[in-house]
């Protein structure tokens, strides 16, 4: 008779600050030694919450670390406006000293900016890479495009997934949204996912036209090692409103 797979520990939270920026982790981690570990870095704005559907998946056979990065998520805004690289930097030591190495870095939206970043200084920690509805499209680089397109997609969001993002907004603020706003649309995403030498998966809804399939085919195409999973049917939020499909296709991109 096979054996049952090894019980995952309850969720365990950490906040503190790495070089003055304040982080929370919520941790699920798997009972298994060979078990495979994921970090989910959410996007501007927003914070673990809409994250929570595909941690839930991905822990029933892996580690999973979800992470709060600094100014959202309830957690303070540090002084001045620190961009891409070091936020990155500092989730790099976080994650070290968390014990992490060799793990897949999924970020969902401007989340993905970081984890590419993150992989790209610090290789180490990076098994594999998955961009979920990564941004910034550079046909649509500019934060009046990016506002009117995040508006569009939302309104056609299911109610859940749109309150479930906009309460994240109320509570990050808009002095600190603005300043990470501006990095976002000057970030050269696809500049860095070609320096990246561990595989890369883009993973996009098919309705989604912040990320589109052009800009999604690029990037795919300026990785090492790119794969593209289109999930039919969804929009931005794909991670929350398809979970078990994006599951499911990270696992399928791993071998496991």
């Amino acid at each position: 008779m096979p054996s049952s797979p090894a019980p995952a520990t309850p969720l365990a939270e950490w906040t503190g600050e790495i070089d003055g920026l304040a982080f929370r982790v919520l941790s699920t981690r798997h009972a298994a030694a060979d078990a495979p570990t994921f970090v989910l870095v959410h996007g501007i704005g927003t914070s673990h919450r809409y994250l929570t559907r595909l941690h839930a998946e991905l822990a029933a056979g892996a580690t999973v670390h979800s992470i709060d990065l600094p100014g959202f998520g309830g957690l303070p805004a540090p002084k001045g406006a620190p961009g891409v690289p070091e936020i990155s930097h500092a989730l790099g030591t976080l994650l070290e000293r968390t014990g992490v190495t060799h793990a897949v870095l999924l970020g969902h939206s401007m989340g993905v900016q970081w984890v590419v970043d993150l992989a790209a200084q610090r290789p180490d920690l990076a098994r594999a890479v998955v961009l979920c509805s990564p941004v910034v499209d550079r046909a649509h680089r500019t934060r009046r495009m990016q506002a009117f397109l995040l508006s569009h997609d939302s309104a056609l969001e299911p109610p859940r997934a749109a309150l479930t993002v906009f309460r994240e907004y109320l509570r990050s603020g808009l002095r600190w949204y603005a300043a990470q706003a501006r990095h976002m649309v000057r970030y050269p995403l696809e500049d860095r996912v070609a320096t990246l030498s561990v595989p890369v998966l883009i993973v996009r809804g098919s309705k989604d036209r912040i990320a589109g399939q052009r800009w999604c085919s690029e990037l795919r195409d300026r990785a090492a090692d790119g794969t593209l999973a289109v999930v039919p049917g969804h929009r931005h939020l794909v991670q929350f409103t398809a979970p078990a499909t994006v599951a499911a296709g990270i696992r399928r991109f791993l071998g496991s």
